[in-house]
C-alpha cells in the first residue's frame, strides 16, 4: 500500500511533532508575510517617508485580503477570523482607505 501524496513516511512522526517551530511557521506564513510588509512600512514612516510607509502598510492589508480570498482555510492560518466574505470585505476596505487617505493628504 502506498502512502498519500505529501503524507509522512511510514513509521515517521508528523512534522508538528518532529519540528514544532517549523511546522508552526509553515502554517502561519501568510500572516508572517503581511507582518513583514507592515514592518517595512513602519520603517519607512520612522525614516520620515510617512506617505510611502502608509501606502506600503495599506498595500500589506490589501495583500492580506488577497491571501484570504485565494488560499484555502487550512492554509490561511490566523488571517482567517470571520467568514471569508467578511474578512475580504473588511480588510480590503481598510487597505483601500489607508492607501487613499495617504495619497490624498496634501504634502506639507
Amino acid at each position: 500500500m502506498s502512502r498519500p501524496a505529501g503524507g509522512p513516511a511510514p513509521g515517521r512522526p508528523p512534522l508538528y511533532l518532529r519540528r514544532p517551530l517549523l511546522a508552526g511557521f509553515l502554517r502561519q506564513w501568510p500572516l508572517f508575510l503581511v507582518i513583514v510588509v507592515v514592518g517595512a512600512g513602519l520603517l519607512l514612516v520612522a525614516a520620515a517617508q510617512w506617505r510611502t510607509g502608509l501606502v506600503v502598510m495599506g498595500l500589506a492589508v490589501l495583500l492580506a485580503a488577497l491571501l484570504r480570498l485565494l488560499l484555502p482555510v487550512r492554509r490561511i492560518g490566523f488571517l482567517a477570523v470571520r467568514s471569508r466574505a467578511v474578512d475580504v470585505t473588511l480588510t480590503g476596505a481598510v487597505g483601500l482607505a489607508v492607501v487613499a487617505i495617504a495619497l490624498a493628504t496634501p504634502p506639507t
